[in-house]
């Protein structure tokens, strides 16, 4: 196999996207979008890329960090200056050079491998990828000579109509022999509509020494979108999210109304889950088998086990372990964890807490900052009180204790193993294992108040 590297161009500005932040780093499916080139380039072989940065390079440098090798572009001059720029990256050793845009993140690992094969096979000089698409306004035209081979590209605003009216276009991908693609650079000007330094132009030279310029065509249009705007990140999403709902449910996740869910790419669902109307799985969230979740519920960042159920719930950045029930409308914060067979009903939130197993947390309830043993029941209501206006502090639930509905935990306290804690309490002290815990005032009755009360209105 030929020694292969690529040269990913992520230079420009977009200014149609409107945006302070570098084009290539806005998001699809949960990564940017320059993540998902080099993911298709990870595919194949290809580990660090040379990544060619100009507008917002520190960024782009800063979110790739040691995945790829960098080259700037400070002037916009072309992408066949780009290249150039890439030039003392590339190792002599290298035989064949990929260049691809860090702005298409639909191609394929497939696509690309296919491009490479077809290159080596074919011994050309210059492979580009094509497709013919029904509507080509925007995009370069492939030229073909009689025998079919490619003779050229022309860029639409360098085209006549003729020309046009072509509907094979240049999807912005290539293979290059390595020594042929840079002698031709040295030769390319800038004598064109745009006065830039087109890449395509090496083809020409190619042809003009008599070497062969070939092409992979593909069969999926929607690899090629490059983005551009807002509404073709829109559209690159639907892609991508249409991809993925079928990838889970090869893999065995029933999706009830699969338009109506999200996936981003890190996530992994394990098989037999199934996954109700409008839930948004995010982040390198990992689920295990058997799973239901959903309808209405987001989860980010996040472990869950096997045989969980959650619904309408939010859940951020956590870990649950196997069996656990969530919600409806529970939300569990950054930093909580779920042992095995917990129970977490309708508006709890839990941040920052780790729950023992087999413990309840049934409902209207604040757990924060806490750790709650095995066996823990938490009554309606319940509260931990772990802010003092400055500092967080801990409660400490342990085995087997109950707490009474609408109790007040002032932290830092500790509640011992098997203690009772009445309902309507505010403890601001230790309670001892066993031990029981009231504070409340004494209850009072006024017999006849209300007759009593009426009188001395008159």
């Amino acid at each position: 196999m030929h020694k292969r590297t690529a040269v990913v161009l992520a230079a420009g500005k977009g200014t149609r996207m409107k945006s302070r932040q570098p084009k290539v780093l806005h998001a699809v499916a949960g990564q940017p979008m320059i993540c998902h080139v080099l993911d298709a380039l990870a595919d194949c072989g290809v580990a660090q890329p040379v990544v060619v940065v100009g507008h917002g390079g520190e960024a782009v440098q800063q979110c790739l960090g040691d995945r790829a090798r960098y080259a700037w572009q400070q002037e916009q001059l072309g992408t066949g200056h780009a290249v150039m720029m890439a030039r003392p990256e590339v190792s002599e050793e290298v035989e064949t050079v990929m260049v691809l845009c860090g702005d298409t993140p639909l191609l394929t690992g497939a696509t690309l491998a296919a491009l490479w094969e077809t290159h080596e096979k074919t011994g050309a000089m210059g492979t580009v990828l094509t497709a013919v698409i029904g509507e080509p306004k925007g995009y370069g035209r492939i030229l073909r000579d009689d025998a079919g081979h490619v003779a050229a590209i022309v860029e639409e605003k360098d085209a006549d109509e003729n020309q046009k009216a072509i509907r094979e276009i240049n999807a912005g991908t290539y293979c290059f022999d390595r020594a042929a693609l840079f002698a031709a650079l040295d030769a390319i000007t800038p004598a064109n509509a745009q006065g830039e330094y087109y890449l395509t132009d090496v083809l020409a030279i190619f042809r003009r020494q008599g070497g062969r310029v070939a092409a992979h065509t593909l069969t999926d249009e929607r690899e090629i979108l490059g983005i551009n705007s807002r509404s073709q990140l829109a559209e690159a999403e639907a892609v991508l999210q249409d991809r993925l709902r079928r990838k889970w449910m090869d893999a065995g996740v029933t999706l009830i109304d699969p338009g109506s869910v999200f996936f981003h790419a890190q996530a992994v669902i394990g098989p037999d889950t199934i996954i109700y109307p409008q839930t948004i799985i995010e982040g390198e969230t990992v689920i295990g088998e058997g799973c239901r979740l959903g309808p209405a519920t987001r989860i980010w960042g996040s472990r869950i086990g096997n045989n969980v159920a959650i619904q309408n719930s939010i859940v951020l950045d956590s870990q649950i372990s196997d069996d656990c029930a969530v919600g409806p409308f529970a939300y569990l914060r950054p930093g909580t964890c779920l042992a095995e067979e917990v129970k977490v009903g309708d508006f709890v939130e839990i941040k920052k807490s780790v729950i023992g197993k087999g413990s309840k947390v049934p409902h209207l309830s604040y757990v924060g900052d806490a750790t709650v043993g095995e066996g823990v029941n938490i009554g309606a209501g319940t509260i931990t009180c772990n802010y003092d206006g400055h500092n967080k502090h801990t409660t400490t639930i342990e085995d087997g204790a109950f707490i009474g509905s609408n109790t007040n935990l002032v932290a830092p306290v500790t509640v011992g193993a098997q203690a009772l804690i009445g309902a309507g309490s505010t403890i601001t002290k230790d309670v001892p294992a066993g031990a029981l815990a009231v504070e409340r005032s004494h209850m009072k009755i006024k017999e006849d108040f209300h007759g009593r009360k009426q009188k001395a209105s008159k």
